[in-house]
């Protein structure tokens, strides 16, 4: 088995090498792949050297499985041609994401999905991930009319660059900036490009991914994304409207159950979701869960988990443990099978 780490010197993909240590992922052969400034340079994964590599060299190398957090320019040119190779490629960015051929992926909610001819599979947005891991065992049980949610996210969304920018004006030193208005003491009603509809990017993502993992188009979303000068994590406030009514311990019992998902939800000893308390973990915590006296069958609650984990690295390697459990990566490729 070999794989290939495209976006390895990256804050995400160094957290995918991280998952794939500590989750013992089975290898061979491992390459880490960066554009052409960093090639050359070398990297320790589990006590050994590597020197990056650039993505012509790791498509010449043909590997099994290559894990791409690079952008999404990158993703639309690279990942058909290691496709075409016989490569699977999961991609963290948004450029397959509703493409109508290319499948959307939470382990824990859709997996069987996945087939073996499926060559290219895309990992949804963060904000997404650790929203619809809440959701869907209540899904399941009432079937969702409506979603209205709020985000709060950490800086690590956008990259070092706005860590950096965060820090920088924290210590009072100049840098770079990366947001169009300074991010500490302050929360920014902005995330990704604004489009056409006066919503951002970011938020349609949330709209048109929830609709696509969850194979339901009739499902209303409306969402609000807002950065906040965060590091551990993304938090989101949650509306939810279901077809059916609810009780709401059987509403804590189901979350509770969930795999992947930890019911933190004690207010009378203030228990509740933190992101501080999220970082470095892969699981989704949800907490102040209750009704909504205002509307009927409606919910509230708050669901926070790691953006770099869960929300974006841990869902990548769980997909391509899934393809290796299932048979559904060709040892040596279509060339070679």
């Amino acid at each position: 088995m070999k794989i290939a780490v495209v976006g390895a010197t990256g804050l995400v993909g160094g957290e995918m090498l991280k998952v794939l240590e500590e989750r013992n992922f089975p290898f061979d052969e491992l390459l880490l792949v960066a554009s052409a400034k960093s090639a050359g340079k070398q990297m320790t994964f589990k006590g050994k050297e590597y020197t990056i590599i650039t993505l012509e060299d790791a498509l010449a190398e043909k590997p099994d499985l290559a894990l791409f957090s690079a952008g999404g320019n990158t993703s639309l040119e690279w990942a058909p041609k290691f496709s075409e190779i016989g490569t699977v490629v999961v991609d963290n960015s948004s450029a397959w994401r509703m493409h109508e051929r290319i499948k959307l992926i939470v382990p824990e909610i859709n997996a069987k999905e996945l087939k073996i001819d499926h060559r290219i599979i895309a990992n949804p947005n963060c904000s997404t991930i650790q929203m619809v891991m809440a959701l869907a065992p209540l899904h399941r049980k009432y079937k969702i009319k409506r979603i209205v949610v709020s985000t709060y996210q950490s800086v690590t969304g956008t990259g070092k660059e706005a860590v950096d920018q965060l820090m920088d004006e924290r210590a009072g030193l100049p840098g770079k900036k990366v947001y169009p208005h300074p991010i500490d003491m302050n929360a920014l009603p902005h995330i990704d490009v604004f489009m056409d509809n006066d919503y951002t990017k970011e938020e349609m993502k949330m709209v048109n991914e929830t609709r696509k993992i969850f194979s339901d188009e009739s499902i209303g979303v409306s969402a609000t994304c807002v950065r906040l000068p965060v590091m551990g994590g993304h938090s989101e406030s949650v509306n939810v409207t279901f077809e059916k009514d609810f009780d709401i311990q059987e509403v804590k019992d189901l979350i509770a159950q969930s795999e992947g998902v930890v019911l933190q939800d004690d207010p009378k000893n203030n228990l509740y979701p933190l992101p501080l308390n999220a970082h470095g973990k892969d699981e989704v915590f949800v907490g102040r869960i209750r009704r909504d006296d205002s509307n009927p069958n409606t919910l509230n609650m708050w669901i926070v988990a790691d953006n770099l984990r869960k929300g974006a690295a841990t869902n990548a390697v769980q997909i391509a443990e899934y393809m290796v459990q299932h048979s559904l990566v060709h040892p040596y490729g279509f060339e070679r099978a």
